[in-house]
């Protein structure tokens, strides 16, 4: 399991993952080596267009960040926060193998290193539920101050609560642990709109999509219309 350091930056509370190697094997092992399917099913939720700017919140290894910047496009841009070390060094070797042009930094998910309105697309997978509540409160305020007007955050975490057993991808996350049900209200409350949610296809995974705003003349909007 990956260890959970609660205790390393006290003022920035929540759990911060250290084995970035170790964790990429659970990845690998949880969806049976067929990770970039995973990946490319999220970003597709994420309704990312040529040129958009990107930012994947609690980027981990820099997987999905990675792949971001192919759908971006040469034009678009992409940068990914972590607060481990580890983690970042291991994202900014895989990009580099990758031949691909993404910025990695060390931030905390509750002070966002980036002016307002920067982003078009902020991503937050599997992050949220390692963050106590007023953490992930002042979060999800970090993701819409950073969002250009119109811009949308795909949270995606575990299904609701209430079955006997959690799924096998909830138990590697056991730390901190919340579902997705709490995590939408909270994406209201700071001001956004819900415009999709549901079943991610995979596992006990769960997604809301959601706008800083609702504008016609963006790709959101379609999906809001489709509902």
């Amino acid at each position: 399991m990956e260890r959970a350091d609660r205790h390393a930056a006290p003022k920035m509370a929540g759990a911060v993952l250290h084995s970035a190697a170790r964790y990429d094997l659970q990845v690998w092992l949880l969806t049976l080596g067929r990770e970039w399917v995973f990946r490319e099913k999220l970003l597709r939720l994420a309704h990312l267009a040529p040129d958009d700017s990107v930012l994947d919140v609690g980027c981990g290894t820099g997987a999905l960040a990675i792949a971001a910047k192919r759908h971006v496009g040469p034009k678009g841009t992409v940068c990914g926060i972590d607060a481990s070390p580890e983690m970042l060094a291991r994202a900014n070797k895989k990009a580099k193998k990758a031949g691909v042009d993404v910025v990695f930094k060390h931030a905390y998910a509750q002070a966002l290193p980036f002016p307002d309105a920067q982003f078009d697309a902020v991503l937050s997978t599997l992050m949220l539920h390692h963050l106590p509540r007023k953490a992930r409160e002042q979060c999800v305020r970090e993701m819409r101050r950073v969002l250009k007007p119109g811009g949308r955050v795909l949270a995606v975490d575990f299904a609701a609560a209430g079955r006997e057993q959690p799924g096998l991808l909830a138990r590697f996350h056991h730390h901190g642990h919340i579902d997705l049900d709490a995590i939408t209200p909270l994406l209201g409350e700071v001001g956004f709109t819900v415009v999709e949610s549901g079943a991610v296809g995979f596992r006990d995974l769960q997604f809301a999509l959601a706008a800083s705003d609702r504008p016609r003349d963006h790709a959101i909007a379609d999906s809001e219309t489709n509902q």
